[in-house]
């Protein structure tokens, strides 16, 4: 009999990630934390890390978390918590420059990367201090900075964002929401955690349930296949389409024994329509694609109780609002059908950029989030986005989303991804031009291309890669496709 889905709202006494923590080390401190490398850490295991790692912390101070998903991110953003420590996450496959220039703009107090962070006989602490006399933990109260999230980006320095506790248990909530869970779940968790979506299905959530994160370490499809079957993955923490259609690419998925497999959320990037059918014959399963952003997250999910779309983000989490204005005053609201700018607002979205004033007046008016991203509701009061405001492509005075290009190209067969851009052309503007990963044949995609949209739409160049550049949050690098092309 399978277990009953538990509530996704907290309990009462929960107020802060650290209370999901502690409340899991209590119920099962035998239970397994994180299984990487082979080597198993439990709950009661890791308490007694994070106690050590916390010791070595001073309140109140700004820390910067570099560390690829692993136990010692997980610890050491925990330990950080209990010593009252407020950690920067940042992505560590950045750039060295980048990263550089984040550090210089937060002066963190300490830096904490996996080199100074020693995981031997399931305890962690930093190596050259002393961790033999934990601190008690603080009181942490809801209004407590939990995390600083940066915002993407390949150039400048990222826009910073204040997360407090009551934030991030009221977004795990929603995550909750929209992808039910039961006690005890076993997460594959691939997506970064220094992204907000990877940090809600990988950190939020997992401690919420009390689930087993197996990490992979570097991504590979024949790798994350092997861990799903070895360990009995009932939540694959993949997030964008690119995850999905790596594993879908890999020869050895018909073989994996699969079945403990559950959940399959998607998140990060529009899915295109075609890796939704290619999973679900594959798998017998349906990726529940949802929508969110680093300001407020989630902002839509297709669920099996509100209803699942293909192709559409589903529909807004509790107490989130959605609406679709015009592009131009982004004041007008629009009908439904009607394609426009995307506003949100909810109990979970930032308050604004830290030091930051004009961009937050950019991206923040009266109160709504101002997305960036094109789309519709539908008239079933489903979100449909379109593209990116930025990305739209504009031809001969036509405008082309790029994603209507992108569905037509992965519907072909032997096409993993697809990509489409724009770049400088003096007689059209902008020259559309598209990039496939796969073994597509490039006379077979243009036909594609000439059947399936309109003239002024098709690409005046398709070029066939092995692989296309992703970004370190794993979406496909639409700044260096252009650069490119």
């Amino acid at each position: 009999m399978a277990k009953p889905m538990l509530d996704w709202r907290r309990a009462a006494d929960i107020s802060s990630l650290l209370d999901m923590f502690h409340q899991g080390v209590a119920l099962h401190p035998d239970r397994a934390f994180t299984i990487f490398q082979g080597k198993m850490l439990t709950w009661g295991e890791a308490a007694r890390a994070v106690a050590g790692v916390a010791a070595d912390l001073e309140a109140g101070t700004d820390i910067a978390l570099i560390v690829p998903n692993s136990p010692i991110f997980l610890i050491a953003f925990l330990g950080a918590l209990q010593a009252g420590a407020r950690p920067a996450l940042i992505n560590a496959a950045l750039p060295v420059p980048l990263t550089q220039k984040i550090l210089d703009e937060i002066a963190p107090a300490q830096i904490l990367t996996a080199g100074q962070i020693d995981l031997d006989r399931g305890e962690i602490a930093i190596k050259t201090l002393p961790s033999n006399d934990p601190k008690p933990a603080p009181k942490i109260e809801p209004d407590a900075i939990a995390a600083y999230f940066l915002t993407g980006g390949t150039t400048g320095v990222p826009k910073r964002i204040a997360y407090t506790h009551e934030m991030m248990v009221t977004g795990t909530e929603r995550m909750h929401w929209g992808w039910p869970m039961r006690d005890a779940e076993v997460h594959l968790s691939i997506a970064p955690f220094t992204h907000i979506y990877g940090f809600y299905m990988g950190v939020g959530m997992a401690l919420k349930v009390g689930a087993t994160n197996v990490l992979p370490g570097a991504f590979t499809p024949d790798g994350a296949l092997a861990l799903m079957e070895a360990h009995g993955v009932t939540v694959l923490g993949g997030g964008p389409p690119a995850i999905y259609q790596a594993l879908l690419s890999s020869p050895s998925l018909a073989d994996r024994d699969l079945s403990a497999l559950r959940v399959c959320p998607g998140g990060g990037a529009p899915f295109p329509i075609e890796t939704h059918n290619r999973w679900k014959a594959a798998t017998g399963l349906t990726i529940f694609e949802g929508y969110g952003m680093t300001e407020i997250a989630p902002i839509s999910v297709n669920t099996a109780e509100a209803g699942a779309r293909p192709g559409a983000a589903g529909k807004p989490p509790p107490d989130t609002y959605v609406e679709v204005v015009d592009v131009k005053t982004g004041a007008n609201v629009l009908a439904p059908g009607e394609i426009g700018e995307i506003r949100t607002k909810g109990p979970h979205q930032m308050a604004g950029y830290l030091a930051n004033d004009a961009e937050t007046a950019i991206a923040m008016r009266d109160g709504w989030v101002m997305t960036g991203d094109i789309g519709k509701l539908d008239e079933d009061g489903f979100l449909i986005i379109t593209d990116r405001k930025k990305d739209v492509i504009i031809t001969n005075g036509y405008n082309v989303f790029p994603r209507e290009v992108e569905e037509v190209l992965a519907a072909v067969p032997g096409v993993a991804t697809a990509c489409a851009v724009g770049i400088p052309d003096h007689r059209r503007g902008e020259a559309v031009i598209a990039f496939v990963a796969g073994t597509a044949d490039v006379a077979a995609l243009e036909a594609a291309c000439w059947d399936g949209l309109a003239a002024y739409k098709v690409p005046t160049a398709v070029h066939v890669l092995q692989t296309l550049p992703l970004t370190p949050a794993g979406k496909v690098d639409r700044m260096a496709l252009r650069e490119l092309a």
